[in-house]
C-alpha cells in the first residue's frame, strides 16, 4: 500500500519545535510518512525536500513567531520556477501582536500558500480532503440540431 508524504517544517526564524513534532507525531500514527525537517526551514530547504519527495501531497509549514509572511516571501518565486508543485499549508501564529486580522491571511494566500489552517486539528481532515479524487466535469450534452426556418411562401 503507497503511504502518504508530507513534508513538514517551521518557518525560517522560527525556532518553536513542540508543535511540530507533535504534528509530525500524529500524521505519524495516522500512517502518513513524514519528512520532518524541523525549524528555521527556509523555502529553499523546502523546495530541495520536495524535489526530493516528489511524491509529497502537501508541504506543511508552522510558525509560532508571527512572522511566516517574511519568511516565505520566496515561495512565489518557487512555485514560478516549478519547485513547490504540491499545495503549501501554514499554520500556527501568522502575525506579531494580540490583534489578528484578515489581512494577515490574505497576504498569505497572496504569495502562494494554498490553505491557512487555524488548529492543527484540522491538518488531517485537510490533507484527506487535498488527496480526494476531483470528479470529472459532467459532459454537456451536445444541443440538439435545430432546423433552418422555412423561407415564406415555400411549401
Amino acid at each position: 500500500m503507497h503511504r502518504r508524504t508530507v513534508i513538514l517544517g517551521v518557518a525560517a526564524s522560527d525556532s518553536h519545535a513542540v508543535a511540530n513534532q507533535l504534528i509530525a507525531h500524529t500524521l505519524r500514527a495516522r500512517g502518513f510518512q513524514v519528512i520532518n525537517l524541523g525549524t528555521c526551514t527556509t523555502v529553499d530547504e523546502f523546495a530541495a525536500a520536495h524535489r526530493e519527495h516528489p511524491d509529497a501531497e502537501a508541504v506543511l509549514i508552522g510558525s509560532l513567531n508571527g512572522h511566516a509572511y517574511e519568511d516565505l516571501l520566496d515561495l512565489p518565486e518557487a512555485r514560478a520556477r516549478g519547485l513547490l508543485g504540491c499545495p503549501v499549508l501554514v499554520g500556527g501564529n501568522l502575525s506579531v501582536g494580540s490583534r489578528k486580522q484578515s489581512a494577515d491571511i490574505e497576504r498569505l494566500y497572496a504569495i502562494g500558500v494554498h490553505r491557512v489552517l487555524n488548529d492543527a486539528s484540522e491538518l488531517p481532515a485537510v490533507l484527506d480532503e487535498l488527496a480526494a479524487p476531483t470528479p470529472a466535469p459532467a459532459a454537456t450534452p451536445a444541443p440538439a440540431p435545430t432546423s433552418a426556418p422555412t423561407p415564406a411562401g415555400a411549401s
